[in-house]
């Protein structure tokens, strides 16, 4: 393929194309600035590439998402510890590698017992995300050789659901549970946030399996905000675990982890109103109104999340197969109905996406909504981490952008007798 040519006060400027192996095609401007004097002005880097990358493709229009070249449809029947492999590796573990893996993850699933002092410093109210983002951040004081990257990886997977775990225990008052080295990454989880001291828990197999589900759905999702906040905070030398407690940071944002949140706040509103969806719908495509639906259209996808049709099914089967009769669902099926077949959301392509159903099943689940984004931050983990060892392998230069100035040109120095 050719260039793309640059005509600037009367002078031709070519620069070479890119094209990636699914045919993306951008326009490589790497050395605009040394050659023109200016650069360009991208307002939230939304026609920009920032780096080039193998782990995540997606296809907004076709509504496309693959993990290393595997559709995300395929992933349905893998379990998280085998997708975090692929993401990080670039390949599916074979038998071998899958059990030591696994292995791995399980025996550095425990936190050093000084860091429970952390979490005492904390007070009831502190928001688990917040906690999260600290504790990641603290490993490095732990383990602040960063010459075995593998292990940090491992520590890092290992540890962050422990670190959840505890986060959730000390927001309700209730002791820390241990990780137990007989269970799966998934399992083990769930019982650090449910079980208690004086009774043993049965994990159900349903919610195991949902939770399994919806972490590999989250993986990753290419350069997104938080991504590429890794990928920036690692392009300066950071380590593994500051960079992901950057990112942790990043996502905790409401436009951003928090969305699956908001759906079920929408819909709390919804049934506090009486349950009459169809008033909300018109109130949307009302501009005066303020009000939008969340969990509707996608910055990237202009055509069905493909990860949406995968949780609506979760979500039917696991309401069914518990018992759950959740109100709150059937309002979401009422949106969904009437959103897709409105001209209004049809023409403008506002399908629901992965947030519409999440909400629903991790309520289902028992865990409460300020735990929501936690949840997407574990399902994240394996992405962040793929990108940030991409990110170093790859050799990056720190990343830098540039701006427009917009403030005011030289002014003078005013003594403070004289304002």
């Amino acid at each position: 393929m050719g260039n793309a040519k640059l005509i600037l006060e009367g002078k031709e400027y070519e620069f070479p194309l890119v094209v990636g192996t699914e045919n993306e095609v951008g326009i490589d401007i790497s050395k605009l600035r040394d050659r023109t004097g200016v650069i360009t002005l991208d307002d939230g880097y939304g026609n920009t590439g920032s780096c080039r990358s193998a782990i995540t493709f997606i296809d907004g229009d076709k509504g496309i998402l693959r993990y290393r070249g595997i559709p995300i449809e395929e992933l349905e029947q893998a379990r998280f510890t085998e997708v975090a492999f692929l993401l990080i590796y670039g390949h599916l573990p074979n038998a071998a590698e899958l059990t030591q893996w696994r292995e791995k993850l399980t025996r550095h699933s425990l936190l050093h017992e000084d860091m429970k002092k952390f979490f005492e410093g904390f007070p009831a109210s502190a928001h688990p995300m917040a906690m999260l983002s600290a504790m990641v951040a603290s490993l490095s004081t732990y383990y602040p050789d960063d010459l075995d990257v593998d292990l940090n990886i491992v520590r890092l997977l290992a540890k962050a659901k422990t670190i959840a775990g505890f986060s959730y225990k000390k927001s309700i008052g209730q002791p820390f549970m241990y990780p137990m080295n007989h269970l799966a990454y998934t399992e083990n989880f769930l019982h650090m946030m449910f079980a208690v001291p004086a009774e043993p828990l049965k994990i159900s197999p349903t919610l195991e399996r949902a939770l399994n589900l919806l972490l590999i759905l989250h993986a990753d999702h290419e350069q997104n905000c938080s991504t590429s906040t890794v990928r920036m905070v690692g392009s300066s030398g950071a380590n593994l675990f500051a960079s992901i407690s950057a990112g942790i940071s990043a996502l905790w944002g409401p436009l951003h982890g928090g969305a699956n949140q908001a759906v079920i706040e929408m819909l709390e509103k919804i049934q506090a109103d009486g349950g009459g969806y169809q008033k909300f719908v018109d109130k949307a495509k009302d501009k005066e109104s303020g009000f939008r639906l969340m969990g509707f259209g996608h910055r990237v996808y202009k055509n069905f999340d493909p990860r949406s049709r995968i949780l609506k099914k979760a979500a039917d089967a696991v309401l069914a197969e518990l018992g759950v009769d959740d109100p709150l669902l059937e309002i979401a099926k009422g949106l969904e109905e009437v959103a897709l077949k409105d001209p209004y959301f049809v023409e403008r392509k506002l399908y629901p996406n992965v947030d519409f159903y999440s909400g629903i099943l991790y309520r289902a689940m028992g865990i409460p909504t300020n735990m929501f984004t936690v949840m997407f931050a574990l399902g994240r983990l394996p992405g962040w981490i793929a990108h940030w060892k991409e990110m170093r392998e790859q050799g990056s230069r720190i990343n830098r952008p540039r701006q427009i100035y917009t403030g005011a040109t030289q002014s003078p120095w005013v003594p403070v007798d004289k304002r």
